[in-house]
């Protein structure tokens, strides 16, 4: 047989065989080939001289064994050849170590490389492959910046508020009662305009966009309110064409209620939405709560709110298990009409089964509705004992 004959029958082999086995086919096929059979072999494999002289050993051992290599071979681990490795490397990082109040992973901004050059100043020549390998044991990974740090004014409650609302999520799951959350994402350009990401397309073929996407009020907008069910991974998202005000926002809630929300809890009379401290959902506005109570009259049914503290909306839910799935899913395409916005948010889904509804409103809301301090009184709000302006409760008034 000939050496190209033989490096293509043992390259369809050698990939299902551990490095013992390796070196013994190696070994036998030597022996057939007789005088230079090692020589032609070590071309042909790659393998050392001395490993297929190895493998003749293992051919002619009779003891039987699953090890593939003879105990303390092999070459031995960083950490045991520089003892102090581990510690100089998180001596050299300790400065660039980030944190996350929901994670206990840690990561490091450096670069291996640069990891590299400061422990050879140190005289410990290792590669930045093996660094890598380090800090992964060592529970670091190399991430880029996000969106997570909340400032300097950081509320002295507000772990305190996140355990409240984990509570309370709890405890309406455990009744089979709804647990919302509810946001408005960015708010988007409808038009030829650049969406951020890439998508397959033929080669040279990109989709052309306008060369500027510069704030322009004539400029049509799409605004995505989103109802994310924590219980059942499903989401439904009212897309307006006009602002996002209070009225907005629960005329969103509604019509998730009359779609999606009655057809899954028949039998509740109570919903729990948490929302942010700002924006339509705000805790200090007047129209949230009186649009609110419209709710609660209308379908005879309680609703509990729990907003998050202030700078902590990217914790609410549906950032992360709705919105982010949205984008992935449209990435790299123009949003050319309010069509074309609802069919994307409708059609995106997860792994996890998350399914999505959505729906165009043509509604043109008011902006700058005033509601008076009688219409206010005339509310029936419920605060709680722990921080009633972010948690309280509004239960239906009596039919007149």
């Amino acid at each position: 047989m000939d050496e190209t004959a033989l490096k293509l029958k043992l390259s369809e082999v050698f990939p299902l065989l551990n490095e013992r086995q390796r070196r013994i086919v190696a070994a036998s096929e030597a022996k057939a080939c007789g005088r230079g059979g090692i020589s032609v072999l070590s071309r042909v494999t790659g393998l050392s001289r001395q490993t297929i002289y190895h493998g003749m050993n293992d051919l002619q051992s009779e003891v039987i064994t699953d090890r593939i290599r003879s105990p303390g071979a092999g070459r031995k681990r960083v950490t045991e050849c520089f003892p102090e490795l581990e510690r100089s490397i998180e001596s050299i990082i300790e400065s660039e170590v980030r944190g996350d109040p929901e994670s206990f992973i840690r990561w490091t901004c450096k670069s291996v490389r640069n990891l590299e050059s400061e422990l050879r100043k140190q005289r410990i020549k290792i590669s930045y492959r093996s660094i890598a390998n380090v800090l992964h044991e060592l529970g670091y990974s190399l991430q880029s910046n996000r969106k997570r740090s909340e400032g300097k004014a950081d509320h002295p409650d507000r772990d305190e508020q996140f355990r409240h609302i984990n509570r309370e999520c709890k405890r309406f799951i455990g009744c089979n009662d709804p647990v919302i959350s509810v946001d408005t994402k960015k708010k988007e350009l409808i038009g030829k305009y650049r969406n951020n990401g890439q998508e397959w397309t033929e080669k040279g073929k990109p989709t052309e966009v306008l060369t500027h996407d510069f704030p322009d009020p004539k400029v049509p907008k799409a605004v995505p309110y989103g109802v994310y069910d924590l219980a059942s991974n499903t989401g439904w998202v009212n897309v307006g064409i006009d602002g996002d005000t209070a009225e907005f926002a629960v005329e969103s809630i509604r019509q998730w209620w009359i779609r999606m929300g009655r057809k899954r809890y028949p039998k509740t009379r109570n919903l729990l939405i948490c929302a942010d401290s700002g924006g339509s959902n705000a805790y200090r506005s007047h129209l949230w709560k009186r649009e609110l109570q419209l709710l609660c009259d209308r379908y005879k049914m309680s609703v509990s709110v729990c907003h998050f503290p202030p700078g902590t909306s990217k914790w609410n839910k549906i950032e992360h298990r709705l919105f982010s799935f949205i984008s992935v899913n449209w990435r790299g395409r123009p949003l050319v009409d309010y069509q074309t916005v609802v069919n994307l948010i409708a059609s995106t889904t997860t792994r996890a089964g998350l399914s999505i509804k959505a729906r165009l409103d043509k509604k043109k809301y008011i902006r700058g509705i005033k509601i008076s301090l009688a219409e206010m009184k005339s509310l029936k709000i419920i605060p709680a004992p722990f921080h009633g302006e972010w948690n309280y409760k509004i239960i239906p008034r009596m039919s007149r």
